[in-house]
């Protein structure tokens, strides 16, 4: 199902310092301990006429969909890592929730921290005392008791929208499930990316919304 051809079919954008991926859903950006199919397994044939593999610059979760960005040289990797760590790097996101919030629009500025059971295994969570994590959000559309929300993570903890949408909005998102219901598909999808280059055009990349959206497509 997944190769390397399909993902070089899925390049938004190319130059010689950064790749966009559109990845799919249920691709993993990590190689499994199983092995299956995932993006770092498949890096050596993006090189696209370069010697090194490009690497992969930040994290996507294996059924979040869209824009995954990598670098093409240990150069521009650490001038990309500092564009995060310094919150230089907008992204925006489209996602489908299990109900209507409240409002219009918002910010949600509800810390994280990791919990772990050894019945259910790991998740995050909501805590006072957690990772500062805060998400803007905007409601796009509502259909049939479901809402297309826009988000704007103003930071980048694990399964920091999910978490927002299940316990700060009260709505998780549909198909998640570790925070809401579990379904055939999670609809998140990592819809933009915009990395600014000092001296260069910026690193920009939009993936379309893929089909499992069906019902909300014809959002600008």
């Amino acid at each position: 199902m997944y190769s390397a051809a399909m993902l070089a079919d899925h390049i938004l954008f190319l130059d010689g310092e950064a790749i966009v991926l559109d990845k799919p859903a249920g691709l993993p950006v990590d190689r499994p301990r199983d092995r299956s199919p995932s993006v770092e397994a498949m890096l050596d044939d993006l090189k696209m006429g370069f010697q090194r593999p490009p690497q992969p610059v930040h994290r996507i979760d294996r059924d979040t969909s869209g824009c995954l960005l990598l670098a093409r040289n240990p150069g521009a990797m650490k001038r990309f890592g500092q564009a995060f760590e310094a919150g230089q790097v907008a992204k925006r996101y489209l996602a489908v929730l299990e109900g209507v919030p409240e409002g219009g629009d918002g910010t949600i500025d509800l810390p994280l921290t990791k919990v772990s059971t050894r019945e259910e295994g790991w998740r995050m969570t909501g805590r006072p005392n957690g990772k500062k994590a805060i998400t803007r959000w905007r409601l796009l559309e509502e259909k049939d008791g479901r809402a297309l929300v826009e988000f704007i993570p103003e930071t980048g903890r694990t399964h920091q929208l999910r978490v927002h949408a299940a316990e700060g909005l009260g709505h998780p998102i549909v198909g998640d499930r570790v925070y809401g219901r579990a379904g055939p598909y999670l609809l998140l999808h990592a819809a933009e990316i915009r990395l600014p280059r000092p001296g260069k055009p910026d690193v920009h990349a939009e993936a379309p919304l893929p089909a499992r959206f069906e019902g909300f497509a014809g959002v600008d």
